[in-house]
């Protein structure tokens, strides 16, 4: 491996993976298009999909999951902009117009699922259907969308940890990264290999994605054995939470609650892993009570 990349390099040294000039975008007659934009939209698209297909295994009509599909989509990526906004407001508050500018990036995942929920209950009680069953559908999509849209980290080079020399070591030209998600401890990391122009980084959106790809598979193989109408929503929450609150932890990008050093989506992630636990248990039993009589 070179001990210097060209900016639009990504390499992975231990598995022998060396990509060279791999863009954040390309033109298509003079309109630059991101790679991280197109990737977020072809998430969307499948995700929708799948829940299109989930709901036609429970017997829903699909045209159901379309409609609220539009509306969560669009709440979704509000919610995700707000939340990441609201989080790292010191560097948008000199600058209120760059709100707008999504090209960079600057998307939470966790401000997307909490507006889709919303949007679920909202829609559902117009609508006078049932948002759990909605819901257990929609979750699938929901995380595969999640699992397509972290290759729109890889290329837009964020969502990565701290240095390592692991075997999924992942290397970044500083010029390739933005400034504020460069940290001492990549600084460091730098200056043990020498004199080199790239930041040597667990890649935590692959560990995320690989993560969230065996939530999934564990969903679709328990689905025809859930017992009720929102559990795969509770296995999704938990699933997704308890893996987030651990590779939060490794990330060196973390969106902070104000004045502290704690994680916010960490905190989140826990916290909706013990809820999911508790609620299940508690419905279970309830069911369970209820045969009984």
């Amino acid at each position: 491996m070179p001990d210097t990349m060209g900016v639009n390099d990504i390499a992975f040294p231990h598995l022998g993976i060396y990509l060279e000039n791999l863009p954040k975008s390309f033109s298509v007659f003079g309109f630059e298009i991101a790679f991280y934009g197109m990737i977020i939209g072809i998430g969307i698209i499948l995700g929708v999909l799948m829940a299109e297909r989930m709901a036609k295994a429970e017997g829903m009509d699909t045209d159901i999951i379309w409609d609220f599909g539009i509306y969560a989509v669009i709440f979704s990526i509000i919610g995700a902009r707000i939340y990441y906004v609201v989080f790292s407001w010191d560097l948008y508050k000199n600058d209120l117009l760059s709100i707008f500018n999504f090209r960079q990036g600057g998307l939470a995942i966790y401000g997307a699922v909490i507006a889709a929920f919303i949007t679920l209950f909202v829609y559902s009680k117009i609508k006078k259907l049932s948002p759990y069953q909605i819901g257990d559908c929609g979750v699938y999509g929901l995380i595969l969308g999640q699992i397509i849209g972290r290759w729109g980290n890889f290329f837009n080079r964020e969502v990565f940890g701290g240095y390592t020399d692991s075997l999924f070591a992942m290397r970044l030209p500083v010029d390739a990264v933005r400034p504020w998600d460069i940290t001492k401890s990549q600084l460091d990391g730098m200056a043990l290999m020498g004199d080199v122009n790239f930041i040597q980084v667990h890649p935590t959106f692959l560990y995320e994605g690989a993560w969230n790809l065996a939530v999934l598979i564990s969903m679709l193989l328990y689905h025809k054995r859930k017992k009720y109408h929102g559990q795969m929503c509770l296995f999704y929450l938990g699933g997704y939470g308890i893996g987030r609150f651990i590779i939060e932890g490794i990330r060196t990008d973390r969106l902070l609650i104000p004045g502290t050093q704690i994680a916010v989506s960490q905190l989140l992630g826990l916290i909706l892993f013990i809820f999911s636990i508790i609620m299940n248990a508690v419905i279970r039993i309830r069911l369970k009570g209820d045969k009984n009589e």
